[in-house]
């Protein structure tokens, strides 16, 4: 391996030059640790291979004011770095960091930290120099550079570390002022000009510098310039140093008047008179946000090696690819002094092909300095010389919308001095494949970003007078950034005009799209999803229509297979194409989203291209598989509960082994099947209406969500009376009843328990009568009236009595022994409640047992048996949680504190009132928040 090479492969272990780090076995870099920790390792880093005592370890770590601990503590940051450097990317087996009489010693190689690495360059392009090889000078030079990655010892204080960074800043300036002199010999003065003017203006005294970007200026055609730089230092240095310009620097200003010969670049031989191309668009204007996103693409570039660095971004259309990628290319312009090679790949274009990669490479020969009568007919021979041309220049190349890899891989040279940057709709597996890229997905930008955009381009004064409008405008766009680029162009246009006047013009979702037009040109957000989806099989492009009408915010697998009526093994092929063009994510495994303007695509689509009456029926399919899959979800969470009809499924639900999957099931699909019961009610499909709300109802009443259970039984029972069916309606208002109550709407609960009880009667409905009455004792319950819930849940005991059903007797004589003890009728409560825990468990009904727990502890804490009591509650309290019942955990919680309370154990009441706090917070409770928040500010007492 030459000296050049050894030069570019070389990557140290220990990074001083910026935040002091230490390189992982997969190439990355994690942080020395604290302050005094990195201090130490610092010290003996830039000493390494030399024994460097605990006395002057101590003396520059704690500068001269060691704590009494000092050695202990130095100890120990020994210690770890033995063990942060033993994992990590070492010399040998063990840590080079060793004990030896008196002190340390970090046993590396020089070029294993990136001081000594520096310098060891420095000396070799020195050297190169000597035997007249400028060329290799200038690449060891550079590579020297490049191993600054910030401010030296990073944010070190004290005055060992200041001593040391300035010293080594100017290790540095001379360093860049040895690359420039050897660039400017070989006549690079243009790809270096940017990199000095950024130098030249942090270093305005610095003459050698000064001198080097007059030069550069003037061999760049830009003599005038030149002569006002001259001027501005000339004055500098008379007003800080007191000083004129060296001899040498006025030598220099009267050649650059007299445009004497001897300035003019000397002849350089053929390579080094290759065009530099400067193939970039124009960076994007007022660019905001997607900070995550720059910094990753930086440390790639930072810690490329010895490979060609390669960067894929993929998104959908109007996502900010470009964007991104053209900021990045811009910011770091003076990384690729050889040029920056750029094309539009033309990869979604639905008016072009895709541009083949034969053209592009001929094009980008061309860029390079080949005439077109010297391209070389064949591919292979095009691709060889593209390889030639670009080894050991640092090109940047950006491939933008790009269909697929085989249009990218011809275009990727083989110098790891280069880098490629490559946009795509479609994930470009293959190019990761065989040159590792680094595969970059962006996703939309969050409200704060997306604020910053709007106010970047709209103006502060205009957004900060409208901030709900502003509001109103970002959650439309949904964080894409096209749509928000045209909002705000829509507000440019029409400066006078409010905010909120666009706002209402996009609140209508049918019409949305049609106002984040572009007046008629290519870049309205139709244009830009139309591009993706033209590319789509036939089969994925109706996936994809009829994923948009599907309800809810996502979607599981089985749900699009009853959807669409593909077999599994096609629907996940589809899934996956449309994955590819990133038209659908799979945020979770099995779990796909759609964002939302391009659901408002997708409907388009759906409705141009179908009949209503096949989406229609697709529709319907969706909406029993989710019915009576949660049926079945359902009867396992409550086996006991009283059976109703339901008609045949058109599509074949999902089966669940146990209550523990069922419960996730109902977890993940809860907004999808909200989203279904809206869809039923919106198409007339009144029977799938109400019968969505009485499956959720087990799972909205233990998960304690009580907007939800009130809002699907309303909509429930306004589909019962449009069917006109007594017995749904009366189970429909004893329900909402139930909700009601819950929900602190007592007198409306009583309304719904009424209209329950009167239908009832009117069948002659036993059982119906009788659950009725159980819950009008809840009811006057919550109202305080206790006579009047006993006399209720006495009469639902005598029905079920003569029924025969054991659970539901259990129940009721749960409710008789809860209001008989309220009473004080405490030893006729406690049969009661004996009676209905034994026939609770008796039939394996943990719901039922947990609510007879619970009545038992409450009985006992009332007549004064506390210890009873929170054996009950804890009872309880297992079994509650073990089924996910949320809100009996937080009553439960909440009761238990009171015991312990009463026990006297404060510490342990108020561990139970802060969990039954959360419980009650995250189910909306307020009242019931309220008063445990207040007495745990009362102290707990």
């Amino acid at each position: 391996m030459s000296l050049i090479e050894s030069a570019r492969s070389a990557q140290p272990v220990i990074r001083l030059l910026g935040e002091i780090t230490v390189r992982t076995a997969d190439r990355g870099y994690v942080s020395a640790g604290s302050a005094k920790q990195g201090c130490t390792l610092a010290i003996l880093a830039l000493q390494a291979g030399q024994l460097v005592t605990v006395d002057a370890l101590i003396e520059r770590v704690w500068d001269d004011a060691p704590p009494r601990a000092a050695r202990a503590s130095l100890h120990s940051y020994v210690a770890r770095l033995r063990k942060l450097l033993e994992l990590h990317d070492t010399t040998g087996t063990s840590s080079p960091l060793l004990r030896r009489s008196g002190g340390y010693v970090l046993a590396v190689d020089s070029e294993r930290v990136d001081v000594h690495l520096m310098r060891a360059l420095g000396r070799s392009g020195r050297k190169a120099l000597e035997e007249h090889d400028h060329q290799g000078a200038g690449q060891l030079y550079r590579r020297a550079a490049e191993l600054w990655s910030g401010e030296a010892l990073g944010s070190l204080g004290g005055d060992w570390a200041a001593r040391n960074r300035a010293g080594l800043e100017q290790e540095r300036l001379g360093l860049l002022a040895e690359l420039y002199e050897t660039e400017l010999h070989i006549g690079r003065h243009e790809a270096i000009l940017p990199e000095l003017a950024k130098l030249i203006a942090d270093h305005p005294l610095d003459e050698r510098l000064a001198a080097q970007y007059l030069l550069a200026l003037y061999r760049c055609g830009r003599p005038a310039d030149a002569l006002k730089h001259y001027e501005r230092t000339r004055e500098q240095l008379a007003e800080e140093l007191g000083t004129d310009p060296s001899p040498r620097l006025q030598e220099l200003h009267r050649q650059i008047l007299t445009t004497a010969p001897e300035l003019s670049a000397p002849d350089q031989p053929e390579a080094a008179l290759l065009p530099v191309p400067r193939q970039l668009p124009a960076p994007p204007p007022l660019f905001t946000g997607r900070a995550r996103e720059l910094a990753r693409l930086d440390r790639g570039w930072a810690e490329r090696g010895d490979r060609v660095v390669i960067a894929t971004v993929g998104g959908p259309g109007g996502i900010g690819k470009t964007w991104l990628v053209l900021r990045w290319a811009h910011d770091h312009l003076a990384d690729f002094p050889d040029g920056q090679l750029y094309v539009d790949l033309l990869g979604f274009d639905p008016s072009k092909e895709p541009l083949p990669h034969e053209a592009v490479l001929q094009s980008f020969l061309g860029a390079l300095g080949v005439e077109p009568g010297s391209i070389p007919a064949g591919q292979q021979a095009q691709m060889g010389l593209y390889r030639s041309l670009t080894a050991d220049r640092r090109l940047l190349i950006v491939l933008d919308n790009a269909h697929s890899a085989a249009q990218v891989l011809p275009l990727i040279p083989g110098s790891p001095a280069c880098s490629v940057l490559v946009t795509s709709r479609n994930q470009l597996v293959g190019v990761t494949m065989q040159h590792g890229a680094d595969h970059l997905t962006l996703d939309v930008l969050d409200e704060h970003e997306s604020r910053q955009l709007l106010t970047s381009r709209l103006g502060r004064h205009r957004t900060a007078a409208e901030p709900d409008a502003v509001s109103e405008l970002i959650g439309h766009c949904a964080g894409l950034p096209l749509a928000l680029g045209l909002v705000s162009a829509h507000g440019t246009v029409r400066p006078h005009s409010p905010l909120s006047s666009l706002a209402e013009d996009l609140r209508e979702a049918a019409g949305r799209l049609d106002t984040l037009e572009a007046d008629g040109l290519d870049g309205g957000l139709r244009a830009a999803f139309a591009s993706s989806y033209l590319a789509l099989s036939p089969a994925a492009a109706e996936v994809f229509g009829l994923l948009g009408l599907a309800p809810g915010p996502d979607i599981g697998q089985p749900a699009i297979t009853r959807l669409t009526t593909l077999p599994a093994p096609r629907v996940r092929a589809v899934l996956q194409e449309l994955i590819r063009a990133h038209l659908l994510r799979e945020d979770r495994p099995g779990r796909y989203r759609m964002h939302d303007l391009l659901r408002l695509y997708a409907v388009e689509q759906a409705q141009r291209t179908g009949g209503q009456e096949e989406r229609s029926r697709a529709l319907r399919r969706l909406v029993d598989f989710y019915l009576h899959t949660a049926r079945g979800a359902e009867r396992l969470l409550h086996p006991h509960r009283m059976r109703i009809d339901f008609p045949e499924p058109s599509a074949d639900p999902l089966t669940m082994a146990d209550q523990a999957e069922a419960l996730t099931w109902l977890e993940d699909h809860h907004a999808g099947l909200l989203a279904a019961q809206r869809l039923a009610a919106d198409s007339g499909w009144d029977e799938a209406v109400w019968r969505i709300a009485w499956v959720l109802d087990t799972f909205h009443r233990r998960s304690g969500r009580l907007h939800a259970q009130l809002t699907t039984w309303r909509e429930g029972l306004e589909a019962t009376r449009r069917l006109g069916d007594p017995v749904a309606q009366t189970l429909a208002h004893r329900n909402l009843g139930i909700a009601c109550i819950r929900s602190g709407l007592h007198e409306e609960a009583l309304d719904h328990l009424g209209r329950a009880l009167s239908l009832t009667k009117l069948s002659g409905d036993v059982a119906q009568t009788g659950h009725t009455h159980l819950v009008l004792a809840y009811a006057w319950e919550r109202r305080e009236n206790h006579q009047e819930a006993l006399d209720h849940a006495g009469h639902a005991l005598s029905l079920f009595q003569t029924l025969q059903k054991p659970v539901w007797e259990a129940q009721a004589h749960n409710q008789v022994c809860l209001y008989s003890a309220r009473l004080g009728a405490y030893e006729k409560a406690r049969t009661h409640g004996e009676t209905s825990l034994a026939l609770f468990r008796r039939h394996q009904e943990r719901d039922g047992e947990a609510d007879a727990l619970g009545t038992l502890g409450r009985l006992a804490h009332q007549s004064g048996q506390y210890a009873l009591a929170v054996t009950r509650f804890t009872e309880a309290l297992r079994l509650l949680r073990d089924m996910g019942h949320a809100y009996g955990e937080a009553e439960t919680l909440d009761r238990l504190g009171q015991v312990h309370a009463e026990l006297g154990d404060l510490a342990e009441a108020r561990r139970c009132w802060q969990e039954a706090l959360a419980q009650y917070l995250a189910q909306h409770r307020a009242q019931d928040a309220e008063r445990v928040r207040d007495r745990l500010s009362r102290g707990g007492g």
